[in-house]
């Protein structure tokens, strides 16, 4: 088993992952003209006013699609990844994202178009339910250090997809081509995984029950809380992420497609803390990193209520993207480090809490800047990391009254 080859593997996997995101939210304006408005004219070419809305219903279905097989695949892959292996279901996620890339680009209908996304979607949740316990298992005593590292290259697919788009978008390269680029990192791991021996999971190997595995993740009161806490810190980080663009767009009044470059910032400051400060938890305990951070966020994103220039957007959107950076691979490592009994089950639990929280939190947000108006959607947003620094508080606290974080360990039986 080469460990590294591995982890490099699973780096690129993710890079596709995001770059299917970062592409996919690029392309759409390009995927309606082409699939959903010529499905709504009439004979002589007309779309009416009735018509209009269900172009943005089913453009609206192309989206939704990718989050909804997300989640769905990170949850049952968890438990499969125990009985099908680890190997086999990253080689899936290959062929996921590889032929479904190939599907959108020759797609001769919206729905063609609409299975292809579930597909890629499908690709992308394999590989959060394979390579969070891949990369547990193979570095033991770095968890949450590799984890980070790993997860910095979704911000930085996020940045490598974007860029190209832009470009691609200033050279006037079509949509096809965009998405093409996909098949770049796909076919790269692909490669890397071929022929490599992959580890039973950590779970497998110190010999626990597949049943006491369910067991631990009903049970352990923690495991519980990280799971309640999973749907407030990804709602912070990937709402707000999910429509920055658009709300710089209305609040500022742009009309040059400005607000990308928020999310292409953000996504660089979280690539290269995560990078460049991978054992931050390490020192502080993973706790007390989320604990200390958060302030940050709520900072963030309440400083946007005087943010009318975009200097003060970049100021608030930096703070808020340097508090939740380390969130997500963080809550994977308290996981997997204090509850790791419940194995590949508890990482797909917890990676798929945070697809589905930022699948609702976007439209909870879309409500709020409806009634509130879109100045104020974020600094009411403010309301969850402060919720969040709280609840770690306590969590810290008690474990220093405990005598401090404690990782927990299951000896190999194999």
């Amino acid at each position: 088993m080469n460990k590294e080859r591995l982890f490099l593997a699973s780096c690129i996997a993710l890079i596709a992952t995001a770059m299917s995101f970062a592409i996919r939210g690029d392309i759409m304006a390009a995927l309606q003209d082409e699939y959903v408005v010529p499905m709504v004219r009439d004979s002589d070419g007309v779309v009416s006013s009735t018509a209009e809305e269900l172009i943005k219903t089913r453009l609206g279905v192309i989206g939704g699609a990718a989050f909804f097989s997300f989640g769905l695949t990170i949850f049952f892959g968890g438990p499969l990844v125990d009985l099908l292996g680890m190997g086999a279901l990253l080689r899936l996620a290959a062929a996921c994202h590889i032929g479904g890339s190939l599907l959108t680009i020759f797609a001769p209908h919206y729905y063609v178009v609409v299975i292809a996304t579930l597909i890629v979607g499908a690709g992308n949740g394999l590989v959060e339910a394979v390579c969070n316990p891949l990369i547990a298992t193979v570095y033991p005593d770095r968890k949450t250090q590799k984890l980070t590292l790993f997860h910095a290259w979704f911000p930085g697919g996020i940045v490598i997809g974007g860029l190209l788009c832009i470009v691609f978008t200033r050279i006037e390269w079509n949509w096809q081509l965009k998405m093409a680029t996909i098949l770049v990192p796909a076919v790269i791991y692909t490669y890397l995984i071929l022929g490599q021996k992959f580890p039973a999971t950590e779970r497998v190997a110190a010999g626990v029950p597949f049943s006491e595995m369910f067991a631990e993740a009903l049970r352990r009161p923690l495991f519980i809380i990280i799971f309640v806490m999973m749907w407030l810190t990804a709602a912070t980080e990937l709402g707000p992420g999910t429509w920055i663009a658009n709300l710089y767009t209305d609040v500022m009044k742009d009309t040059k497609g400005t607000g990308i470059l928020f999310l292409v910032w953000g996504s660089g400051i979280m690539w290269a803390l995560r990078q460049f400060f991978s054992h931050a938890a390490h020192r502080v305990s993973p706790v007390g990193l989320i604990m200390l951070t958060a302030p940050l966020a709520a900072i963030g994103l309440y400083l946007f209520r005087f943010a009318h220039t975009p200097l003060m957007w970049f100021v608030a959107s930096g703070l808020l993207y340097t508090g939740f950076c380390f969130w997500w691979p963080t809550m994977l490592g308290i996981t997997t480090e204090r509850c790791p009994k419940t194995g590949a089950l508890g990482l797909a639990i917890i990676g798929g809490t945070g697809s589905f929280s930022t699948s609702l939190a976007g439209p909870v947000m879309g409500w709020i800047n409806d009634k509130f108006g879109a100045d104020k959607v974020l600094q009411i947003w403010a309301v969850l990391p402060v919720v969040i620094t709280v609840v770690f508080a306590l969590i810290f606290f008690h474990d220093k009254a405990m005598g401090g974080y404690k990782v927990e360990k299951l000896e190999s039986h194999s």
